[in-house]
């Protein structure tokens, strides 16, 4: 049978959605085919159909294996030998016979079960084509618009319009206002395959954020003259990030900050006033404790066991040292991998704290 509308139908999903028409053509061969089993012949026999685009043809064969006319019942998809001779002379035991048959009430059937493929495959290969795009963009910045907002969840319109991320609470910074229309920057947390939908995870608290938005503002990081080592963070209040040079005539610290702080202050825009310190590197791991100690002054770092390790600082510094809630000691301790007491001078002093190393300027 005919059906020029159907293929030129599915030429124009080809065109709209870039989906092959081979695809839709599988799936629809083997799901009518089905249909009509079901329909016609129940569980005996074995239903084909060939779709060819060139021709607008579909046809239907029902496939059944010959066997002898000695056996004495037959099986499912079986016909004897006797019978398969009536409708192909060179019929032999053994043979798979194909015989053409046209399906009883064909157009309410197959307009049924073409429209059910076509949108389950259109599901599929758009979730399949979301996660081949995006699977390598995780840990990626990119830009998107907010199209949805509800109780819990802010939907992001990402890329060019085709794909939606989805932020879930964990992923949205406390203070941070997401309305329907607005642009955001998002981080890319992970590209994952649901039962229904491909779900792209983003993010506005994850530390991966301000890495990537220095990374945008800071041509000397693109380079890789200048490298972030680690960041710390506690979204919407305060990040720390350790960062170093490979070419010592660069200012790794001088880079990020950019002229009049211009690098930096585009950053705490983007996060919506977010502190950000900037603490240079040290291979030496006391020295780079004192550093993440950051604004606090730090007299000395005293290792106490494995990765952990004691502050020393100035009676007056003991709060500053510590931060608000404990979050600046916090933050340095996430940054730096150690376990950090923070301690002032006076209550070394009683505990007799003795090996402590003083923190040097590079």
């Amino acid at each position: 049978m005919t059906n020029k509308d159907f293929f030129a139908a599915l030429a124009d999903l080809e065109h709209e959605r870039g989906i092959g028409q081979e695809i839709f053509i599988e799936a629809l061969s083997n799901a009518l085919a089905s249909a009509y089993k079901k329909q016609m012949f129940g569980e005996t026999g074995n239903v084909e159909v060939r779709l060819n685009p060139e021709k607008c043809t579909i046809r239907f064969f029902l496939q059944r294996t010959i066997v002898d006319d000695e056996v004495e019942e037959l099986g499912d998809g079986q016909i004897y030998l006797k019978d398969a001779l009536l409708i192909k002379k060179s019929a032999k035991v053994g043979d798979v016979l194909a015989e053409e048959f046209v399906p009883k009430d064909f157009s309410r059937i197959a307009a049924q079960t073409a429209k059910q493929v076509i949108l389950q495959k259109i599901h599929e290969t758009e979730r399949d084509n979301t996660l081949s795009e995006f699977s390598d963009r995780e840990g990626e910045l990119m830009s998107g618009l907010i199209r949805k907002v509800d109780m819990r969840n802010v939907y992001i319109e990402l890329g060019k319009g085709q794909i939606e991320g989805l932020m879930l609470p964990q992923d949205q910074v406390a203070g941070e206002r997401y309305e329907t229309g607005n642009r955001i920057k998002v981080y890319v947390k992970r590209v994952k395959s649901g039962a229904r939908n491909a779900q792209v995870l983003v993010s506005r608290a994850a530390p991966g954020l301000v890495k990537r938005l220095f990374e945008e503002e800071v041509p000397e990081i693109k380079a890789g003259t200048v490298v972030i080592k680690s960041v710390s963070r506690e979204p919407g209040q305060r990040t720390k990030m350790a960062i170093t040079s490979t070419d010592a005539r660069i200012d790794a610290v001088g880079a990020c900050v950019g002229n009049k702080g211009a690098r930096v202050n585009s950053v705490v825009a983007e996060l919506g006033g977010e502190k950000i310190d900037i603490i240079l590197w040290s291979e030496n791991p006391l020295e780079f404790i004192a550093k993440s100690l950051s604004p606090a002054t730090v007299v000395s770092v005293t290792q106490l066991g494995e990765k952990s390790a004691v502050a020393v600082v100035p009676d007056d510094k003991l709060s500053l040292a510590i931060g608000r809630n404990g979050q600046n000691a916090r933050l340095a301790a996430r940054l730096t991998g150690w376990k950090i007491d923070v301690k002032s001078e006076s209550a070394a002093a009683k505990l007799n704290l003795e090996g402590a190393e003083e923190p040097t300027e590079e």
